[in-house]
């Protein structure tokens, strides 16, 4: 059964010199706004906070996920309602609780993002560089090389789309002894973190020092950042890490393992939490 985040269209297909026509699948993009209400009484206010382009599907997770990991609220329990406007379903509209002091400045740097790069559509370097705040210290939270090892495997049985397409993110939520909790799939690879921190908030407080971040792909700035702020102990990526994503995983405190395949993983920050 084709899934519904996934298009079917017709292509020439080329094999040496044979071509043939054929059907193919492919990921959905589409834009959406995540519109916001906030503040209480006269000083009540609907912003328009952020466009990005995502695989439909998981919405209001992609909302809830993306206010947290970009400092606007700090928990899943500051959400009122989330729901699709009347425009349709690709505009989410959220309320925040009146007593909720929300973070507008973080708003001013978020107002578009494209599927390729989270950060786009921040304004400096100091937003660059927020992240929130507080070192994660918790270093009785460890895991053993065999429980990481097993995790690609793992993930790669759930990507349902990926399975169709090919050409789509993943990220997966496990605990330390390597169990799936969530996994999450867009063609952002910022969405699929953000889908899956939403997910998660809204049924585990945050935050999640006991948990494992896994990416599908390479572990940029942008995706440690998110990590930090939802307080992830351990994030484990099956490519490669940035520069700036191992200065992030230093300084956040954030234990980061990259090229995590073939029973091997290299281990770039704070490697006290794996049992080697």
């Amino acid at each position: 059964m084709i899934q519904p985040a996934v298009s079917s269209v017709q292509i020439k297909k080329v094999t040496g010199s044979i071509v043939a026509d054929s059907p193919d699948l492919l990921a959905i993009e589409e834009p959406m706004e995540i519109r916001l209400n906030f503040g209480k009484g006269k000083w009540k206010q609907q912003k328009n906070v952020a466009v990005t382009m995502r695989t439909p599907g998981n919405d209001f997770e992609l909302a809830s996920g993306f206010l947290i990991t970009e400092g606007i609220v700090k928990s899943f329990h500051d959400i009122l309602f989330i729901r699709h406007c009347e425009e349709g379903n690709n505009i989410v509209k959220i309320d925040i609780k009146e007593d909720v002091v929300v973070d507008t400045h973080s708003m001013d740097r978020n107002f578009y993002t494209t599927s390729s790069c989270g950060i786009c559509g921040k304004t400096s370097v100091d937003a660059v560089k927020f992240y929130s705040g507080g070192k994660i210290t918790y270093d009785n939270v460890r895991t053993e090389p065999s429980y990481l090892s097993a995790l690609p495997e793992k993930l790669r049985m759930q990507q349902n789309i990926f399975e169709f397409t090919g050409g789509l993110h993943a990220a997966a939520l496990f605990n330390r002894e390597g169990d799936l909790l969530f996994i999450r799939e867009d063609v952002g690879r910022h969405n699929a973190v953000d889908k899956l921190i939403g997910a998660a908030a809204a049924s585990i407080e945050l935050p999640l020092y006991n948990y494992i971040l896994l990416l599908s792909g390479r572990a940029g700035f942008e995706l440690l950042q998110k990590a930090a702020v939802a307080g992830i102990g351990i994030v484990a990526a099956v490519g490669a890490p940035t520069s700036l994503a191992v200065e992030m995983a230093e300084e956040a405190g954030i234990t980061l393992v990259g090229f995590l395949r073939d029973n091997r993983f290299n281990i770039y920050t704070h490697p006290q939490r794996i049992k080697i």
